[in-house]
């Protein structure tokens, strides 16, 4: 690993520490009800859209009613863009030429599920199977939607450990809203006019055929590429408009389209540990969230960069082949990533996109070295606590610190607490339930997947370790409403259509109902004085105990099943 791609992790990672007070304090702002530079032209557009949705903006929610909310709002995206998907065909913009992978009912019902959930998970080539009219009103619309309603949990779960006495979390449908309006939008606006200007299409002009080199004929898709393109990375949706995702050079033609794609991802879910921090009136715990994801990140960053730059032993026994670094060649693993990008920027979209539930990466993560692919594997498992998606990375980094908290709470004797609030038997059963829910749910699909013939026949090229890997990264990216896949994995069947929509339902609402009750919990409650015996929340020592949590109930959730994949490959491999 060189230093140029040294200098640009430690850039990126300086822009993002150097927004995240200022976005946090706008995200503050806006979920708060104060005022903001946009009030002038968005407070009329509010008032109107709630007059004619009938919204009630002055009464808030309780944790269950908010929940049911957040439910709803996510069937009615999938049952609408379901509609548009199986009928696209009588659809605007609809080439039957050129789209010709059949629309069938099982892969309708997986997309549909895959982008009201943020998973974005594909399993299909954007060319030949979405229209025009599918990709633009279908599944941008649902990036704002979808991206909206997971930050308005996260601000509902703020508002839940930052209020006393009380069992109001909010109104999920003006969370819904000022989320579209006030971030989402004005920001989308904006990244996509850099991104036209960077090269990307925003048209609806007709499929292109072009001559290569070699005399052969290629088509090439045009359409509504750049707005669906900013908004997939900024609403941690994912997905995108071709098949070959964020390494086509329509959709990411530039290093620095690379660039603003992962900040798109990353800035506002890290953000939120600021807006956590203000809301709860201790800013030096929100400052300590994000150096404990920064530090995790970090440690990705390197080790998959080792790993890549690295490469495969095996092919440096073979005679005349050079695999280090030189003026001619970046040496390393450079299979399956594409060369205006190199090792550095694609390991960097890699380990960005699979912390969060954003899964457009530019490189082919089935192509990389087993210990290489094996980190965004594992990012995917710890559960958004890294940056995460919107509102799930918050909730689920306070989660791991209840647990750490919690098992401090045995050791020394002392009934733990959180901010205040008792973290009682109630409390217990919902974070008991939140953390196992991962567990179960990945081990018994890949469990069924690995030794049933639907499950095996999706394996086209590789069985063995890496095939097992493959099928286990479908379901815990399915899971993390990540979307991203090993395309090892043939996933267009009923059986992964299927399991892999159940797979991404419970880690959308599995997760975000248990995070809500529990924000009702710490709400009910009356805050407690500190006193001598109460364990200090920004302090170094409770960053460690945050890693140290994460890492060990990670590893015995899913190591045995990194050891059957990855890690005997890594093995296999190096002999």
């Amino acid at each position: 690993m060189g230093l140029f791609s040294l200098l640009q992790y430690a850039l990126f990672l300086l822009i993002v520490a150097v927004l995240v007070k200022p976005v946090g304090g706008y995200l503050a702002r806006v979920f708060s009800g104060e005022k903001t530079f946009l009030d002038p032209v968005l407070h009329p557009v509010e008032r109107l859209i709630y007059k004619l949705a009938r919204v009630d903006a002055e009464q808030e929610m309780d944790w269950k009613c908010y929940a049911v909310s957040f439910v709803c709002s996510g069937l009615a995206g999938t049952l609408l863009l379901y509609g548009i998907l199986r009928l696209q065909y009588l659809l605007p913009w609809f080439f039957p030429d050129y789209h010709t992978t059949p629309m069938t009912a099982d892969l309708a019902m997986n997309t549909a599920i895959s982008f009201s959930t943020t998973t974005t998970w594909q399993a299909y080539a954007g060319e030949s199977t979405m229209s025009y009219f599918s990709q633009m009103v279908g599944l941008t619309a649902q990036g704002f939607l979808a991206g909206a309603s997971g930050l308005a949990g996260g601000m509902a779960f703020i508002r839940g450990l930052s209020r006393d006495e009380t069992n109001k979390l909010g109104n999920f449908w003006v969370d819904l809203v000022r989320g579209s309006l006030w971030v989402l939008l004005p920001i989308s606006i904006v990244g996509s006019l850099l991104l036209i200007w960077q090269g990307v299409p925003m048209n609806f002009s007709h499929y292109v055929e072009a001559i290569t080199l070699e005399g052969g004929s290629q088509l090439i898709a045009q359409g509504p590429v750049a707005g669906l393109e900013w908004i997939k990375n900024l609403g941690t949706n994912g997905g995108g408009f071709f098949n070959a995702n964020g390494a086509h050079p329509y959709a990411n033609p530039t290093a620095l389209t690379n660039i603003l794609g992962m900040l798109a991802i990353v800035v506002l879910p890290a953000a939120l540990t600021s807006t956590f921090g203000r809301m709860t009136q201790r800013p030096r715990h929100g400052w300590l969230l994000f150096w404990v994801m920064a530090f995790l990140f970090t440690a990705g960053l390197l080790f998959n960069g080792w790993a890549e730059q690295a490469g495969n032993p095996l092919m440096a026994r073979q005679p005349n082949v050079a695999v280090s670094a030189s003026g001619a060649q970046p040496g390393g693993n450079m299979e399956g990533k594409e060369v205006r990008f190199g090792i550095g920027q694609s390991v960097l979209t890699a380990v960005t996109t699979s912390n969060g539930a954003t899964g457009s990466y530019n490189s082919i993560h089935d192509s990389y070295t087993p210990l290489g692919g094996m980190i965004p594997l594992a990012n995917m498992l710890l559960g958004e606590i890294i940056f995460g998606g919107l509102g799930s990375g918050i909730y689920s980094i306070i989660i791991v610190a209840l647990v750490g908290l919690f098992l401090a709470g045995i050791m020394i004797g002392r009934s733990p607490e959180y901010l205040g609030k008792l973290i009682g038997t109630p409390e217990i059963k919902l974070i008991t339930l939140y953390t196992l829910a991962g567990p179960v749910v990945l081990m018994s699909l890949t469990a069924v997947a690995v030794v049933t013939k639907p499950g095996l026949s999706g394996l086209t090229v590789n069985q063995g370790p890496h095939g097992f890997t493959s099928i286990f990264y479908a379901y815990a990216s399915s899971f993390a409403n990540n979307g991203q896949n090993f395309v090892n994995l043939n996933a267009n069947a009923p059986f992964y259509n299927l399991s892999t929509a159940i797979a991404m339902m419970v880690g959308r609402f599995g997760l975000a109902i248990p995070a809500l009750a529990l924000a009702g919990l710490f709400a009910s409650q009356r805050r407690r004085p500190a006193t001598v015996g109460t364990l200090p929340t920004d302090t170094f020592s409770f960053g460690v105990l945050l890693v140290g949590t994460a890492v060990v109930v990670g590893g015995l959730s899913y190591f045995a099943a990194l050891a059957l994949g990855p890690i005997v490959e890594h093995f296999m491999m190096t002999r």
